[in-house]
């Protein structure tokens, strides 16, 4: 059996034709500067082919997916690649239902509940029939009556279907299980200032206006009164208002003609109707972030409280808990609920449960492991960050006992505090153990000692990368003159030189009685005129502390979310926050676009003498609107192709090979390169072509600076990560001039960041504090929080077991607390670095 995968002449995107052999059935660590190749080759070659193989292999078609620009690759295993993406953003999809764990849970309070008999209120203990084994259809059971022994009232028999809010059995019927109750925010979709055609009805845009408009006038007209789609809408009359708003199903329009029935092509739904149907089809997934979920206000619901459940089955207890109770719990807290178990359970009751109560805790513990303890059961999976995600789907690999497969795994690292890493270590190591290849993209220095063998790409990103630079052990990595992770580490065993903080310019922000979600600290002060790192274990409330009070608080102090006050605002003049959201999933979006630069671009090529010469404006530059884009595919270069059961996929435009322009619009060029040919290019690339035109070579330097120079100019922001999208918000902000002082909320900005762009970060964040602002940045890095000027440690644990102040000072101060984990790890690195 062959014991490597040998990889020959790989060619994907930026690699240069890249030969190595990756050890079979190791721990492997693939690293390297941010843009240098390494997910080009594990990615984009190494996964792509073991598909493609693999449907080859099945007899399935194969030129869905294309062959990776490779000579050959030997020795491939069947592949799982566990990424950061969330793909199920089904808000009745928890940590609980995904895991099994609430399966476990209902199997447990179907057969070992309390129940509570609304007739007399009589306590009935559970009977411990052997009712078969733990089914989602426990049909049978569910169908049975029990009598009340008290006062001998009919009951009916609650099996697990009861208890799960995605069952008509057991959801509430207020809510149908989501916990919330959603009304439309009529404020946000209707402008009674403005007319129809300008834009009075939030919900109706564009092509799909016109429609709309066109058919309330035809409606008008066979009614026998007119509809002004020019007309503000206060000047509405009551018919045209109730049409508008309810549609002619409604009983508000109904009123005014009973007896007149709707023919072909009048039948307008209605706005407010029309946004029901799209939220219900969707089961409110439209998203609170996207424009149609803004238009939902959502409250808990009034009969539930959030709890999803029927009543008669949020009475049910066992051990003196609901299952709402333990829903609630951190999966820590859930683990000792379960152990508890054991010990109070009669003989006939554990002989019932023991296959369960053997398996459950092994399944708590994988999740604790990779630092996930804080979750608990209830917590929707659309909320998880995608390190979330990838750690939750890798705890529940890992049992399902698989050998001899390749693992490859997108940063499995990010948003772990060093303490929850070493956990993580443990559970890909006992992967590897099992007879499975474990190759994992990382920058993080402890998974590289942790590793058998480990692969560095570079020296540098985009062009300046897609070579190997050195391999095997991190002394070996170290000994290698090309290696940027060697130089690094070189570097860092080096004495380091007593550092200067800052101490501020005096005046603090201080938050008083910080009560939420599980963050309770009497008092909390963050310096002006410093870098400031929050840390603490994962879960346990950094985030809370800054982004749900701090940054929640408005300007003038006169509204404090989550605390009793605030002071200290008025010495700040602005407050910009960055956090990991996703920047967007409009597929037009793009680097350009976003950054602005793609305007200054288009104006560039307009005032070109070719262009002048064929009448040609800033507009046919654009693949946004007609005129000189590509009608084909409207400007992508992409057409999408309907895969059924599978993902669409993407194929380049035939007629303008993905060059989204015309060709009269791509003969007209700058410096020998078309509008097209820049789009294509990364930033770094485009520096030297642009760094005459002032308005654009600032955003470009700014870019580079914060790691960015890699991305292509017309890459899609959807296919940005969190970290990336909150260097490039970065980027966007530093390129604008600011007097005041102003206070920056970052969220673990080194996200995807090698150790050497986090010292490049570091230098862009000194010079934003240097001149006069403060920076708060929410961190686990302890690279950056060794260079930080104050540090201010929350936890000790995640979820119910932190929130409290744990330690504040200088990194050096905050070393020498010995309850402080973040504290443990800074004594290490500021004695003796990494």
């Amino acid at each position: 059996m062959k014991e490597t995968i040998t990889i020959k002449g790989a060619r994907e995107n930026n690699l240069k034709n890249v030969s190595l052999s990756i050890p079979k059935y190791k721990l492997v660590v693939l690293t390297g500067p941010s843009g240098s190749g390494k997910s080009t080759l594990a990615m984009d070659t190494l996964q792509r082919e073991c598909q493609r193989q693999y449907m080859d292999s099945m007899g399935m078609m194969t030129d869905t997916i294309s062959k990776p620009k490779v000579e050959s690759i030997e020795g491939l295993s069947p592949s799982i690649s566990v990424g950061q993406h969330v793909t199920n953003r089904n808000p009745r999809s928890t940590v609980g239902t995904v895991t099994d764990l609430y399966t476990f849970v209902r199997f447990i309070f179907s057969r070992l509940g309390e129940r509570i008999c609304p007739s007399c209120s009589g306590c009935i203990p559970p009977s411990f029939e052997p009712t078969g084994v733990m089914a989602e259809d426990d049909e049978e059971m569910d169908q049975q009556t029990m009598s009340c022994p008290y006062c001998g009232a009919k009951l009916e028999k609650l099996g697990m279907s009861h208890f799960s809010f995605n069952k008509p059995e057991g959801a509430c019927e207020v809510c149908s299980g989501l916990g919330h109750v959603a009304s439309i925010n009529e404020e946000a979709v209707f402008n009674s200032e403005l007319s129809l055609s300008d834009g009075g009805v939030a919900s109706l845009n564009g092509v799909h206006r016109d429609i709309q408009t066109r058919i309330l006038i035809a409606a008008g007209k066979h009614y026998g009164f007119e509809f002004d789609p020019d007309q503000p809408l206060k000047d509405l009359g009551e018919v045209q208002r109730d049409l508008l708003y309810y549609g002619v199903e409604s009983e508000a329009f109904k009123q005014h003609y009973p007896n007149v029935k709707p023919i072909q092509g009048t039948k307008f739904e209605g706005v407010i109707p029309g946004l029901w149907r799209r939220y219900k089809e969707k089961e409110g997934e439209s998203g609170t972030k996207e424009k149609e979920g803004s238009f939902f206000q959502e409250q808990l619901c009034p009969e539930c409280l959030g709890a999803r459940l029927k009543k008669e089955v949020r009475l049910v207890r066992v051990a003196g808990s609901s299952i709402t109770d333990v829903s609630d719990w951190s999966l820590g807290d859930v683990l000792e609920w379960t152990k508890g178990l054991q010990a109070v359970l009669p003989p006939e009751g554990l002989h019932l449960l023991k296959p369960v109560l053997d398996d459950m805790p092994v399944r708590l513990k994988r999740i604790i492991d990779v630092g996930l303890g804080y979750l608990s059961m209830n917590r929707q999976t659309v909320t998880l960050s995608g390190g979330e995600a990838q750690r939750l789907r890798l705890a529940s690999l890992l049992g399902s006992g698989l050998t001899g497969v390749l693992y490859i795994l997108d940063e499995p690292t990010t948003g772990l505090h060093p303490r929850d890493t070493i956990g993580l270590i443990r559970v890909l190591q006992q992967l590897r153990d099992l007879g499975n290849t474990v190759l994992v993209i990382e920058h993080d220095v402890e998974m590289m000692r942790a590793a058998d063998h480990v692969i560095d790409i570079g020296p540098g990103a985009g062009l300046h990368g897609g070579t190997v630079v050195g391999e095997g052990s991190l002394e070996d990595l170290m000994s290698s003159e090309l290696s940027v992770t060697g130089a690094y580490l070189r570097e860092e065993s080096l004495p380091i030189p007593n550092r200067i903080r800052r101490t501020g310019n005096g005046q603090h922000i201080t938050i008083r009685e910080a009560v939420a979600r599980n963050v309770n600290i009497p008092a909390v002060s963050f310096p002006l005129g410093c870098l400031v790192s929050v840390t603490g274990v994962s879960g346990s409330g950094k985030s809370t502390l800054v982004f749900d009070i701090l940054a929640e608080v408005n300007q003038e102090g006169l509204e404090q979310k989550g605390c009793k006050q605030i002071t200290g605002l008025e010495h700040v003049g602005n407050i910009v926050i960055f956090d990991q959201s996703p920047m967007g999933r409009i597929q037009r979006s793009n680097v350009a676009t976003y950054t602005d630069v793609f305007t200054h671009l288009r104006q560039l090529f307009a005032g070109l003498p070719e262009a002048k010469e064929r009448k040609l404006t800033s507009k046919h530059f654009s693949f946004n609107t007609p005129g000189g884009r590509c009608e084909r595919c409207q400007g992508l270069g992409v057409l999408s192709v309907d895969m059924n059961f599978l993902p669409d996929l993407e194929v380049k435009c035939p007629d303008c090979k993905g060059r989204r322009f015309t060709d009269e619009v791509l003969q007209v060029k700058y410096e020998g390169f078309s509008i097209s040919d820049l789009l294509n290019l990364s930033v770094q690339e485009s520096l030297p072509i642009l760094k005459g035109e002032s308005k654009i070579a600032g955003i470009i330097e700014m870019l580079c600076e914060v790691g960015l120079g890699y991305l292509q100019w017309g890459q899609s922001v959807k296919t940005l990560s969190g970290g990336e999208g909150q260097r490039i918000r970065l980027a966007k902000e530093l390129s604008k001039p600011s007097k005041n002082h102003t206070l920056y909320l970052l969220d673990e900005p080194t996200t995807g960041l090698h150790p050497s762009d986090i010292k490049q970060l570091h230098i862009l964040l000194k010079k934003l504090v240097d001149t006069g602002n403060t920076v708060v940045v929410v961190e686990h890095s302890l690279e950056l929080i060794r260079e930080s000027d104050w540090v201010i440690d929350i936890g000790p644990e995640g979820g119910t077991a932190g929130g409290k102040l744990v330690a504040e000072g200088t990194p050096e101060q905050v070393a020498q607390v010995s309850a402080s984990y973040t504290g443990m790890f800074l004594k290490r690195v500021l004695a003796e670095g990494l």
